[in-house]
């Protein structure tokens, strides 16, 4: 079976020649008699895989050695608890952005551990979108602030970078080096890796090491951040294969060339947008100021209709674009290795089931 384009929000498609270049390593990686999935971490062959690993991901940021990146375990959804179990203090507020799914469950676990404002929750407002820096009430003197800068279900992306007066956190799972950021205006990022830098089983971190620095000595010693600095990710056995694959697709990531890849993204959206725009048959339900670059989210006339688009477009090779369970609809993820041929594909089945449809 040949490949599809595949549009899936998490798993998503790699860059086919990393899977080629991982496909030939695989039983035998460079002569070494091993797979990467059998080496020791503490061998020399991934050790130097994990050090480029690190390496690429400062140098795509943009960081200086102020900087660690880190590789850690249980996705985004641990980095919700992490953070505020690290960093949010007994009589101390943290403000949070609620901007969609992802926010709101960052909430969540933050309010378990202490005292969070809502610093704007725009979450359940129709059409979607991110709030704008007017409506953002931020706290004198806060613990940090976190914001969510592309909400997946939703589709929307969160275009510029607020001042918060606080160190600022960013859950960047599905947008990481998709468009042009200043990384340094962050305290915090963090990633899981299943969208934008290889597959799932790590994220991805990057923090300052004096912020850190501040965080919890309480707590166990997995669960600080100082741990994994000072172990080079290595306190224990770090998943070998997602941080080797996730090395491959920066190496790939920095052949590309980041204002290529940025260039390429907004306008693969674009081709996407312009189809639903100039169709009343389609209707995006992200507000156009906030439209997500990574995951392009619309609507059909009525749902039997998005069914048969759903089922015609998985049998022209077109798969994942389902809607998230909890909103329906279409949603096309096209992250920074969708191809281009994939996108132009279904614009053009998007024109031809309308005509045959509508």
């Amino acid at each position: 079976m040949s490949r599809v384009y595949n549009f899936s929000a998490g798993p998503a498609v790699l860059p086919l020649e990393v899977l080629q270049e991982a496909q030939a390593d695989l039983v035998n990686y460079k002569g070494s008699g091993m797979s990467v999935m059998e080496m020791s971490h503490r061998g020399k062959e991934y050790d130097a895989l994990h050090t480029e690993a690190a390496a690429n991901m400062k140098e795509l940021l943009g960081l200086n050695d102020d900087y660690a990146v880190l590789f850690l375990q249980g996705g985004a959804s641990l980095q919700f608890a992490m953070i505020p179990m690290n960093f949010l203090g007994q009589g101390q507020t943290a403000d949070y952005v609620n901007a969609g799914s992802w926010g709101a469950a960052a909430v969540k676990q933050a309010r378990i551990i202490g005292n969070v404002n809502i610093a704007t929750d725009c979450q359940k407002d129709i059409p979607t979108r991110m709030p704008d820096a007017s409506e953002m009430k931020w706290t004198a003197n806060a613990a940090y602030s976190h914001i969510t800068t592309n909400e997946t279900i939703a589709g929307t992306q969160l275009k510029d970078i607020p001042d918060t007066g606080s160190p600022l956190i960013g859950d960047m799972s599905s947008d990481i080096l998709s468009c042009p950021r200043d990384y340094t205006k962050f305290a915090m990022i963090y990633a899981g890796a299943q969208k934008n830098l290889g597959p799932s089983g790590v994220a991805c971190v990057a923090i300052r090491k004096d912020f850190a620095e501040k965080g919890n000595i309480a707590l166990p010693t997995m669960l600080r951040y100082t741990t994994h600095i000072e172990e080079n990710s290595l306190y224990n056995t770090p998943p070998c294969f997602s941080i080797y694959m996730l090395c491959l697709t920066t190496r790939w990531v920095k052949k590309m060339g980041v204002e290529n890849l940025f260039k390429q993204n907004r306008e693969k959206a674009q081709k996407i947008y312009d189809a639903i725009d100039a169709s009343s048959f389609y209707r995006g339900t992200a507000k156009k100021e906030f439209r997500s670059d990574m995951n392009i989210t619309f609507r059909l006339p009525t749902e039997e209709l998005e069914a048969l688009f759903i089922k015609q477009a998985s049998e022209a090779g077109m798969k994942q674009l389902k809607g998230h369970r909890s909103v329906g609809g279409i949603r096309a993820s096209i992250y920074n290795a969708f191809p281009v041929a994939g996108v132009d594909a279904l614009v053009a089945f998007m024109k031809d089931f309308e005509k045959r449809n509508g």
